[in-house]
């Protein structure tokens, strides 16, 4: 049986990655350590909560004895998606980027020392490359040049975990992957947003002139692609992780609208972000050659299954609107947040 950690797991890419594990009867044993900050909602695990291959700590990566608890029977595999993760917050308050996305970087990474793993996995941002003319692409050898506290924050954890592997001979691997859309995506960046805010008929607030570019890829097939990386993924080694995908804002906004039948008065432009940058483009030749994976979903078929999603699983994205998610919260985990229920061992 395989045993992973995985940080993290009650957001949007973490759960996706949880249920993928957990599905078609896979032999294996997940631990997921998750803070369950504004983001994370345990409610995304509800499927798998009975399931004996599944465990949850309620704990913060910056804490060594949350750390050793999720470490305690062992670990084949850790991949860390534990982050303070949105670039409008991270300039608004820089603070918990640096003592998440850096400090808990290193709690991790000695515990993993300690454990003996196979593999750490960390997992990164194309953002930490910084900003892309109208050509090329961003390569594994790319310089590192961010441009806010959150990518800045994320570069800085990147170098950490390299350097575990060259001092230490942590079997670390780190992953760059670019925009990530699908279900459980939590309503404050672009898709979930402009999909949920549509169809209550509301302001869509675009940044700009909407003509900053980025790649897309399915939540799944960056899945797929994480769970290649930490079995047969060379250690020391960065792999990005791309769609092919490239879209302007203003594009992705009017396929939305488009789908569900709502008109374009609804665009509302905003002033532009501080910073903010006007494209990101991944090569991942790397990945295809060496671990043979590339993306499935096709990217309109894609986007139909998201809008989808969202229109069927209103009263989701509505309580986490709302707030209500988190009497989910307090009935599964009681008042203290301790979870009831630790699965096996």
């Amino acid at each position: 049986m395989a045993r992973w950690i995985v940080t993290g797991g009650c957001g949007f890419i973490g759960s996706n990655f949880i249920l993928a594990l957990l599905s078609d009867g896979q032999d294996v044993f997940v631990t997921n350590l998750d803070l369950l900050t504004y983001a994370g909602n345990p409610e995304n695990l509800a499927g798998v909560e009975s399931d004996q291959r599944y465990r949850f700590l309620r704990g913060d990566i910056r804490d060594p004895c949350a750390v050793a608890e999720a470490f305690r029977g062992g670990a084949d595999y850790v991949v860390n998606f534990a982050a303070e993760s949105h670039v409008d917050r991270s300039i608004h308050d820089s603070s918990p980027f640096i003592s998440t996305n850096v400090v808990g970087v290193q709690v991790l990474l000695d515990a993993a020392r300690s454990a003996g793993i196979r593999k750490f996995v960390q997992v990164s941002t194309d953002e930490v490359y910084g900003s892309l003319g109208s050509e090329g692409r961003f390569t594994e050898a790319s310089p590192l040049s961010p441009n806010s506290p959150y990518s800045a924050s994320k570069a800085s954890a990147d170098l950490l975990a390299r350097s575990y592997w060259r001092t230490f001979g942590t079997p670390v691997a780190i992953t760059r992957c670019s925009n990530n859309y699908g279900p459980l995506q939590f309503p404050e960046k672009l898709i979930p947003l402009f999909v949920t805010n549509a169809l209550c008929d509301r302001n869509l607030p675009l940044y700009g002139d909407g003509l900053n570019v980025r790649d897309w890829i399915h939540v799944s097939d960056h899945c797929r692609a994480l769970m290649k990386v930490a079995e047969a993924g060379k250690p020391g080694e960065i792999y990005n992780i791309g769609g092919g995908n490239e879209r302007t804002n203003i594009e992705i906004t009017r396929m939305i609208l488009k789908s569900l039948g709502k008109p374009e008065t609804l665009i509302t432009p905003v002033r532009d972000r501080p910073g903010h940058d006007r494209r990101y483009a991944i090569d991942d030749t790397k990945m295809r050659a060496e671990l043979g994976v590339e993306p499935e979903m096709d990217f309109g078929d894609g986007i139909a299954r998201t809008v989808e999603w969202y229109v069927r699983n209103r009263e989701w994205w509505t309580r986490i609107k709302t707030g209500q998610y988190m009497e989910y919260y307090r009935k599964q985990y009681g008042a203290d947040g301790i979870c009831r229920r630790e699965g096996a061992r």
